[in-house]
């Protein structure tokens, strides 16, 4: 039986700045998340300071509204300081929850701040059951599930959920990434700026070619822009989210204009309060049911959402698909609203049969068979067709399509200062007895009473009913507004207007210190500083190898490798597949013995294993190593008495991540490809478990559920024995830099990096810094790469150990991040 939905959905919104913040309160936001400092993941927003933080959260909460500050960046050694401080400073400005992508830090600030919930990013990467106790285990009250689960899978989930007592937060509207959130180096190492570090340098939105290396061919697409996804919208799929057990809806947008902000929120709320008035009066059976289409967005609040921002609409995985629909191929930024078409163009001016009203100041996209362009219209007429007509200085044809990328009429006046509260009052003036007025929070439990001098009888002109009411509810600049005044009065009293001044602005204010009381109360209580596991002796450093099939594992164990790790799916699919062979163990399906299983980034979903014939958990065994991916795999591996080994996709940048890995079970970290020698030194210096790192071989710069290869059009979603997988593929961008793509067993494609890493010269330097296991990925490498690549890895590990001396540097090959790190 299905775990009931909750009653009420939490619309949460987002902030970049002060402005925007008060568009998403004036648009109905029940909560707003915000960043401030620079550990967030959006950093290229204004963001907020400490000082206009504390503002910020007093100016929600006076308006019933909740505040969550993002902390969902990786955090470095020399940072955590401050990352801590700015949390315990956040904490005294009145944040309700802190968003958390690092591990220890969502650890420590559970520890020391118990009272403050701790939401869990979408950049944790939590997409199944194991994910979801572990978040639970942290001490996560939210967790914000990633973007690939279908409506079906976040059910299943919120069964768990309420056992756990966690809420599941799923994004609603925005932007969508193409990889796994949490899982991008393609940023970092293509881009130069790192998406895990608030700075993503939008490489997916680039340009590029599908190549088929086999056939030595340009694949045919439908558009030039392969990694671009269109933009999340579920305006129409509120009853199913709710169904399904989701409690917060979340709008991306910390880098959107107050406009768009106040459109989207205001377009959500309104969907949302007449699906939520619905249920209560037939029930979330029955409004699922129904296709009554006020239960959905109308045309008109569609308009208003393309117009906000746009690169298409989708429902993105929530239906279960994941095929082309969700693309937009043909362009990576916003596409608005459509307007209508070139009618004519004489003399300098263009004609357009508008489909919607146009207005001065309105930015407009004319799509020309030259390309595209903008311009803002100034003064234009209508002819007696209805025809607008103006001038515009570019080149454009009969028929090319227009539209409207922001309405001018929309344009957002901040006009915070109104009132915005309401307040329920009541006076009473009773002969001898002292003057009362009570102001109480409509929608709250807030509620304070003022007492005043002594009533009098009147001596001259007694007040009426009437200027009391005129005069309290004169509540000028403070937030409030009187939405009822009852008035208890006696005949022939006799008060001066400015004792009801009075009245009135002492219950206002002490009202407003009322509501904001528990936060400005909030003091942090020493705590204990924590023991930390001791650091563990480094000993001699061994050479692993990665290996997909095989002829490379077992041309690595001969070149020299001490540790060979296989991908687990690899013992029964991939290469076996392919060559017709299914195998249960790595010795059946060819491998040497002991090889250690690697799980994948993305754990399998429920049923999938099954129709795949593949079950990751096969190769586990007690007491035996296990490279683990994500945090659910961990805390599996461990109950089951297994031996893990923490992934590179698991980041484990600081003390406190280290940690957090030994309270877990791990016995081996592999280190992040985003850190720097300096920056792994430190770990090296604090590690209470053995430290690894790969030193050769191409990086994997993403892991998306879509299939990059369906660019070549749909395919029959048989991933497993689907033909296109056998032949190589590669992505080629602007500067002719070759990509390899490899799409799994069960449809999710792994992107490359295009150049090879090699930094086996400085192998002295590695070991210094505390890594006792290096590793040469062969993934992407023959049996003959794989035998020179493993040999020179020996070769350079034996003579730093033995003497100090290096081998010589690869020609043509990258070193990372070793010297640059990431910002």
């Amino acid at each position: 039986m299905a775990a009931p939905c909750p009653k009420n959905v939490e619309l949460l919104a987002p902030a970049g700045n002060m402005e925007c913040l008060h568009a998403a309160v004036k648009a109905g936001a029940d909560a707003v998340y915000l960043g401030a400092g620079h550990f967030n993941a959006r950093r290229g927003a204004d963001n907020f300071s400490l000082e206009n933080l504390a503002e910020a959260c007093d100016y929600a909460h006076l308006r019933g509204v909740k505040i969550y500050l993002t902390l969902n960046t990786v955090v470095l050694p020399s940072e955590l300081p401050d990352a801590l401080e700015l949390a315990r400073q956040a904490y005294r400005c009145g944040v309700d929850a802190f968003i958390v992508q690092d591990i220890g830090i969502s650890i420590e600030l559970s520890r020391i701040m118990p009272d403050v919930e701790v939401h869990v990013s979408t950049q944790m990467n939590i997409h199944d059951e194991d994910g979801l106790r572990a978040a639970a285990a942290l001490g996560a009250t939210r967790v914000t599930l990633a973007r690939e689960l279908s409506l079906a899978e976040i059910a299943r989930l919120h069964e768990l959920a309420e056992e756990l007592g966690v809420e599941l937060e799923s994004f609603a509207h925005g932007a969508l990434c193409i990889c796994y959130s949490g899982q991008c180096f393609m940023s970092s190492l293509v881009g130069g700026r790192s998406a895990n570090r608030g700075r993503c340098a939008q490489a997916c939105r680039l340009p590029y070619e599908l190549h088929n290396r086999a056939l030595r061919k340009t694949l045919d697409a439908p558009g030039e822009h392969l990694l671009s996804p269109k933009d999340l919208c579920t305006a129409n799929l509120i009853p199913e989210l709710l169904h399904a057990g989701v409690a917060s809806l979340k709008i991306e947008g910390r880098m959107k204009s107050p406009e768009s902000v106040q459109a989207v929120v205001g377009v959500y709320r309104a969907v949302i309060d007449r699906v939520e008035a619905a249920i209560d009066r037939d029930g979330i059976d029955s409004v699922v049911a129904s296709d009554a289409p006020e239960l959905r967005a109308s045309e008109e609040e569609m308009n208003v959402l393309s117009e906000a921002f746009s690169r298409g609409f989708t429902t993105a995985y929530l239906k279960g698909k994941r095929g082309n629909e969700i693309m937009s191929y043909g362009r990576p930024n916003n596409r608005g609203v459509f307007v209508g078409r070139v009618a004519k163009v004489r003399e300098g001016l263009v004609f357009i049969d508008p489909e919607t009203e146009l207005h001065v100041g309105d930015l407009i996209e004319f799509w020309t068979n030259r390309g595209h362009f903008v311009h803002t219209i100034g003064e234009f007429k209508t002819d007696r067709a209805g025809r607008v007509f103006f001038p515009v200085e570019r080149a454009v044809g009969k028929g090319d399509r227009v539209f409207r990328v922001r309405n001018a009429e929309a344009a957002f006046v901040d006009d915070d200062k109104l009132p915005s509260v309401a307040v329920c009052a009541r006076a009473e003036l009773r002969i001898g007895q002292p003057a009362l007025l009570t102001f109480t929070v409509a929608a709250g439990d807030a509620s304070v009473t003022v007492e005043g001098p002594e009533v009098e009888a009147a001596r001259t002109k007694a007040i009426t009913e009437k200027e009391v009411r005129e005069h309290i509810d004169r509540m000028g600049t403070t937030p409030f507004y009187l939405s009822s005044l009852e008035i208890d009065l006696d005949e022939g009293v006799g008060m001066g207007f400015s004792m009801l001044h009075k009245l009135r602005a002492r219950a206002a204010e002490e009202l407003q210190e009322a509501i904001l009381a528990h936060y400005h109360a909030r003091k942090l209580e020493r705590t204990p500083s924590r023991a930390f596991a001791p650091v563990v002796r480094r000993g001699w450093c061994k050479v692993a190898a990665l290996a997909t099939n095989p002829a490379c594992a077992r041309a690595a164990k001969r070149a020299g490798a001490d540790l060979i790790y296989v991908p687990a799916a690899n013992y029964r699919r991939g290469e076996a597949v392919i060559a017709g062979q299914l195998s249960d163990t790595a010795e059946q399906a060819g491998y040497p013995k002991q090889c250690i299983p690697v799980l994948p980034t993305v754990s399998q979903m429920f049923d999938e294993e099954k129709r795949n014939g593949f079950d990751t958990w096969k190769r586990v065994k007690a007491d035996k190593p296990v490279m683990v991916e994500n945090l659910g795999q961990l805390l599996h591996a461990t109950e089951m008495g297994a031996a893990p080994e923490v992934g590179p996709h698991i980041p484990v940048t600081n003390k406190l991540d280290l940690q957090a890995m030994a309270d877990l079970g791990a016995q081996r970290v592999w280190l992040s490809p985003e850190l720097s020698l300096v920056q792994i030194e430190e770990l090296g210096d604090m590690a209470p478990m053995p430290l690894g790192l790969t030193i050769m071989g191409q990086t994997e710069l993403m892991v998306t559920e879509h299939c990059l290869l369906m660019s070549q059009g749909p395919c029959n979603q048989k991933c497993a024995e689907c033909a296109r997988r056998k032949s190589p593929h590669y992505l080629k961008d602007r500067k002719g830099y070759e990509m390899p793509v490899i799409t799994d067993c069960t449809g999710r494609s792994h992107l490359y990096n295009a150049v090879q890493m090699d930094v086996a010269h400085l192998m002295p330097e590695i070991i210094g810094a505390g890594v006792s296991t290096v590793l040469v990925d062969t993934t992407l490498m023959n049996v003959k790469e794989t035998t020179e690549k493993v040999a020179r890895a020996v070769r350079a590990r034996d003579i730093a150990q033995k003497d100090g001396n290096k081998v010589a540097k690869a020609e043509g090959a990258t070193s990372g991040h070793l010297f640059r790190g990431v910002s």
